[in-house]
Protein backbone atom coordinates (compact mmCIF):
# COMPACT_ATOMS: atom_id res chain seq x y z
CA UNK A 1 0.00 0.00 0.00
CA UNK A 2 1.53 2.87 -0.69
CA UNK A 3 2.51 5.70 1.99
CA UNK A 4 -0.44 7.80 3.34
CA UNK A 5 0.28 11.99 2.69
CA UNK A 6 -1.27 14.46 4.20
CA UNK A 7 -4.37 16.35 2.49
CA UNK A 8 -4.58 14.32 -0.73
CA UNK A 9 -3.38 11.51 -2.88
CA UNK A 10 0.26 9.58 -2.68
CA UNK A 11 1.59 11.47 -6.41
CA UNK A 12 2.40 7.77 -7.56
CA UNK A 13 -1.45 7.40 -8.57
CA UNK A 14 -2.32 4.61 -7.14
CA UNK A 15 -0.84 2.62 -9.81
CA UNK A 16 0.31 -1.32 -8.69
CA UNK A 17 -2.28 -1.37 -5.29
CA UNK A 18 -2.48 -4.55 -4.17
CA UNK A 19 -4.59 -5.34 -1.36
CA UNK A 20 -4.67 -9.35 -1.40
CA UNK A 21 -2.20 -9.51 1.30
CA UNK A 22 -3.80 -7.85 4.12
CA UNK A 23 -5.30 -9.12 7.24
CA UNK A 24 -8.81 -9.96 7.06
CA UNK A 25 -10.89 -7.68 9.02
CA UNK A 26 -14.30 -9.39 10.96
CA UNK A 27 -15.46 -6.07 12.63
CA UNK A 28 -19.52 -6.66 13.98
CA UNK A 29 -21.63 -3.92 14.92
CA UNK A 30 -23.75 -4.55 17.68
CA UNK A 31 -28.15 -4.71 17.31
CA UNK A 32 -29.30 -0.98 18.25
CA UNK A 33 -32.52 0.42 17.62
CA UNK A 34 -31.93 3.00 15.29
CA UNK A 35 -30.02 0.02 13.31
CA UNK A 36 -32.02 -1.35 10.50
CA UNK A 37 -30.55 -5.06 9.70
CA UNK A 38 -29.34 -3.42 6.39
CA UNK A 39 -27.71 -0.36 7.64
CA UNK A 40 -26.05 -2.74 10.29
CA UNK A 41 -25.07 -5.31 7.48
CA UNK A 42 -23.49 -1.92 5.42
CA UNK A 43 -21.95 -0.38 8.63
CA UNK A 44 -19.98 -3.50 9.14
CA UNK A 45 -19.63 -4.23 5.47
CA UNK A 46 -17.45 -0.58 5.71
CA UNK A 47 -15.63 -1.19 8.58
CA UNK A 48 -14.27 -4.78 7.30
CA UNK A 49 -13.52 -3.79 3.85
CA UNK A 50 -9.85 -2.90 3.30
CA UNK A 51 -10.26 -0.51 -0.02
CA UNK A 52 -11.99 1.71 2.48
CA UNK A 53 -9.43 2.17 4.94
CA UNK A 54 -6.33 1.91 2.30
CA UNK A 55 -8.58 5.30 0.52
CA UNK A 56 -8.22 6.83 4.07
CA UNK A 57 -4.66 6.21 4.53
CA UNK A 58 -3.83 7.21 1.13
CA UNK A 59 -5.86 10.06 0.76
CA UNK A 60 -8.68 8.86 -1.97
CA UNK A 61 -11.96 11.04 -1.24
CA UNK A 62 -13.65 7.57 -1.71
CA UNK A 63 -12.92 3.38 -2.22
CA UNK A 64 -14.36 3.78 -5.72
CA UNK A 65 -10.49 5.57 -6.21
CA UNK A 66 -9.32 2.31 -6.46
CA UNK A 67 -11.90 1.29 -9.36
CA UNK A 68 -10.70 3.25 -11.75
CA UNK A 69 -6.77 2.85 -10.78
CA UNK A 70 -7.31 -0.74 -11.33
CA UNK A 71 -9.59 -0.36 -14.72
CA UNK A 72 -6.87 2.25 -15.81
CA UNK A 73 -3.74 0.24 -14.76
CA UNK A 74 -5.07 -2.61 -17.19
CA UNK A 75 -6.65 -0.81 -19.94
CA UNK A 76 -4.34 2.57 -19.86
CA UNK A 77 -7.65 5.02 -20.72
CA UNK A 78 -6.04 8.16 -19.07
CA UNK A 79 -2.81 9.65 -20.48
CA UNK A 80 -1.00 12.65 -19.44
CA UNK A 81 -1.65 15.70 -21.52
CA UNK A 82 -5.80 14.94 -21.84
CA UNK A 83 -8.76 16.72 -20.97
CA UNK A 84 -11.33 14.18 -18.75
CA UNK A 85 -14.83 15.09 -18.00
CA UNK A 86 -16.37 13.41 -15.26
CA UNK A 87 -20.09 12.88 -14.57
CA UNK A 88 -21.72 12.78 -11.06
CA UNK A 89 -18.01 13.03 -9.81
CA UNK A 90 -18.79 13.59 -5.99
CA UNK A 91 -17.25 13.36 -3.52
CA UNK A 92 -14.42 12.89 -5.84
CA UNK A 93 -12.65 9.85 -6.14
CA UNK A 94 -12.37 9.11 -9.83
CA UNK A 95 -11.28 13.04 -10.33
CA UNK A 96 -8.55 13.04 -7.99
CA UNK A 97 -6.98 10.00 -10.17
CA UNK A 98 -7.98 11.63 -13.31
CA UNK A 99 -6.07 14.88 -12.11
CA UNK A 100 -3.18 12.92 -11.14
CA UNK A 101 -3.25 10.66 -14.05
CA UNK A 102 -3.45 13.42 -16.64
CA UNK A 103 -0.99 15.52 -15.02
CA UNK A 104 -3.88 17.94 -14.30
CA UNK A 105 -1.36 20.20 -11.92
CA UNK A 106 1.12 20.25 -14.45
CA UNK A 107 2.21 22.76 -17.04
CA UNK A 108 3.23 22.59 -20.08
CA UNK A 109 2.53 20.58 -23.19
CA UNK A 110 2.13 17.90 -21.20
CA UNK A 111 -0.62 19.17 -18.90
CA UNK A 112 -3.79 17.89 -18.26
CA UNK A 113 -7.49 18.95 -17.35
CA UNK A 114 -9.96 17.53 -15.79
CA UNK A 115 -14.06 19.56 -15.33
CA UNK A 116 -15.81 17.21 -12.43
CA UNK A 117 -19.92 18.19 -12.13
CA UNK A 118 -22.23 16.87 -9.90
CA UNK A 119 -25.33 18.60 -8.43
CA UNK A 120 -23.90 17.59 -4.94
CA UNK A 121 -21.45 20.11 -3.51
CA UNK A 122 -17.40 18.36 -2.93
CA UNK A 123 -14.58 19.96 -1.25
CA UNK A 124 -12.19 21.08 -4.26
CA UNK A 125 -9.74 18.82 -5.42
CA UNK A 126 -6.51 20.27 -6.79
CA UNK A 127 -6.14 20.26 -10.85
CA UNK A 128 -10.55 19.74 -11.02
CA UNK A 129 -12.32 22.79 -12.41
CA UNK A 130 -15.95 21.68 -10.76
CA UNK A 131 -19.26 22.33 -11.88
CA UNK A 132 -22.44 22.29 -9.04
CA UNK A 133 -24.77 21.70 -11.49
CA UNK A 134 -27.17 18.34 -13.21
CA UNK A 135 -25.57 17.49 -16.13
CA UNK A 136 -28.99 16.65 -17.83
CA UNK A 137 -29.19 20.94 -16.77
CA UNK A 138 -30.29 22.46 -20.49
CA UNK A 139 -27.12 24.86 -20.04
CA UNK A 140 -24.73 22.04 -18.72
CA UNK A 141 -23.26 20.75 -22.72
CA UNK A 142 -22.83 24.37 -23.06
CA UNK A 143 -21.23 25.38 -19.96
CA UNK A 144 -19.00 22.58 -19.65
CA UNK A 145 -17.76 23.15 -23.10
CA UNK A 146 -16.85 26.40 -21.86
CA UNK A 147 -14.57 25.03 -19.35
CA UNK A 148 -13.24 22.22 -21.36
CA UNK A 149 -10.14 23.34 -23.81
CA UNK A 150 -10.68 23.63 -27.21
CA UNK A 151 -14.85 22.94 -25.71
CA UNK A 152 -13.74 18.77 -26.24
CA UNK A 153 -13.01 15.58 -23.79
CA UNK A 154 -10.92 13.34 -24.69
CA UNK A 155 -12.65 10.85 -21.84
CA UNK A 156 -15.86 10.68 -20.42
CA UNK A 157 -16.07 9.07 -16.80
CA UNK A 158 -19.47 8.25 -15.35
CA UNK A 159 -19.59 6.38 -11.63
CA UNK A 160 -22.72 7.61 -11.07
CA UNK A 161 -25.80 5.24 -9.72
CA UNK A 162 -29.53 5.71 -9.42
CA UNK A 163 -31.08 5.87 -6.12
CA UNK A 164 -31.93 2.50 -4.81
CA UNK A 165 -35.28 0.71 -4.47
CA UNK A 166 -34.82 -2.39 -3.19
CA UNK A 167 -36.68 -4.08 -6.23
CA UNK A 168 -33.54 -5.38 -8.82
CA UNK A 169 -35.43 -5.22 -11.99
CA UNK A 170 -36.65 -1.60 -10.98
CA UNK A 171 -33.07 -0.72 -9.94
CA UNK A 172 -31.55 -2.04 -12.60
CA UNK A 173 -33.32 -0.21 -15.15
CA UNK A 174 -32.84 3.30 -13.36
CA UNK A 175 -29.02 2.69 -13.29
CA UNK A 176 -29.26 1.74 -17.36
CA UNK A 177 -31.57 5.07 -17.71
CA UNK A 178 -28.78 6.93 -16.07
CA UNK A 179 -26.22 4.93 -18.37
CA UNK A 180 -27.83 5.58 -21.29
CA UNK A 181 -27.98 9.63 -20.94
CA UNK A 182 -24.85 9.77 -19.55
CA UNK A 183 -23.44 8.41 -23.01
CA UNK A 184 -26.26 10.43 -25.01
CA UNK A 185 -24.64 13.58 -23.40
CA UNK A 186 -20.71 12.34 -24.31
CA UNK A 187 -21.29 11.68 -27.78
CA UNK A 188 -22.15 15.41 -28.21
CA UNK A 189 -18.84 16.28 -25.98
CA UNK A 190 -16.13 13.71 -26.78
CA UNK A 191 -13.46 14.11 -28.99
CA UNK A 192 -12.54 11.94 -32.29
CA UNK A 193 -10.44 8.99 -30.68
CA UNK A 194 -12.11 8.99 -27.28
CA UNK A 195 -13.30 6.94 -24.32
CA UNK A 196 -15.96 6.99 -22.56
CA UNK A 197 -16.54 4.21 -18.98
CA UNK A 198 -19.10 4.27 -17.43
CA UNK A 199 -21.19 2.27 -14.20
CA UNK A 200 -23.84 -0.47 -15.70
CA UNK A 201 -25.23 -3.18 -13.65
CA UNK A 202 -25.93 -7.02 -14.85
CA UNK A 203 -29.04 -7.69 -15.95
CA UNK A 204 -29.68 -8.36 -19.66
CA UNK A 205 -31.07 -4.44 -20.05
CA UNK A 206 -28.34 -3.07 -22.10
CA UNK A 207 -29.07 -3.92 -25.23
CA UNK A 208 -29.42 -0.32 -26.42
CA UNK A 209 -26.81 1.16 -25.01
CA UNK A 210 -24.08 -1.79 -27.01
CA UNK A 211 -25.85 -1.25 -29.97
CA UNK A 212 -25.05 2.72 -29.85
CA UNK A 213 -21.33 2.31 -28.61
CA UNK A 214 -20.37 -0.81 -30.67
CA UNK A 215 -21.68 1.95 -33.48
CA UNK A 216 -19.97 4.75 -32.41
CA UNK A 217 -16.66 2.99 -30.98
CA UNK A 218 -14.08 0.92 -32.52
CA UNK A 219 -13.80 -1.56 -29.10
CA UNK A 220 -16.30 -2.53 -26.17
CA UNK A 221 -16.23 -4.32 -23.77
CA UNK A 222 -17.21 -4.95 -20.38
CA UNK A 223 -14.84 -4.63 -17.28
CA UNK A 224 -15.20 -5.71 -13.43
CA UNK A 225 -12.25 -4.23 -11.29
CA UNK A 226 -11.23 -6.10 -8.20
CA UNK A 227 -12.03 -3.60 -5.79
CA UNK A 228 -16.29 -3.78 -7.12
CA UNK A 229 -17.63 -6.28 -4.52
CA UNK A 230 -17.59 -9.98 -5.74
CA UNK A 231 -21.59 -10.01 -5.13
CA UNK A 232 -22.34 -6.91 -6.43
CA UNK A 233 -24.22 -6.76 -10.35
CA UNK A 234 -21.91 -3.48 -10.83
CA UNK A 235 -20.10 -3.66 -13.91
CA UNK A 236 -18.63 -1.17 -16.08
CA UNK A 237 -18.89 -0.39 -19.97
CA UNK A 238 -15.69 0.50 -21.17
CA UNK A 239 -15.92 2.01 -25.43
CA UNK A 240 -12.38 3.01 -27.00
CA UNK A 241 -11.69 5.02 -29.88
CA UNK A 242 -14.43 7.28 -30.65
CA UNK A 243 -15.58 7.78 -34.24
CA UNK A 244 -17.58 11.00 -34.32
CA UNK A 245 -20.51 11.30 -36.24
CA UNK A 246 -20.50 7.40 -36.80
Amino acid sequence: MAKAVKGGPSKGGGRGVVLGGQRRMNTKVKAKAKHTASSRAWIERQLNDPYVHAAKSEGWRSRAAFKLIEIDDKNHILKPGQRVLDLGAAPGGWSQVAAQRVNATEAGAKAGQVVAIDYLAFDAIPGVAILKLDFTAADAEARLSAMLRDGRADVVLSDMAAPTTGHTHTDHLRIMDLAETAYAFAATILTPGGAFLCKVFQGGSEGDLLKALKRDFKTVKHVKPPSSRAESAELYVLALGFRAGA
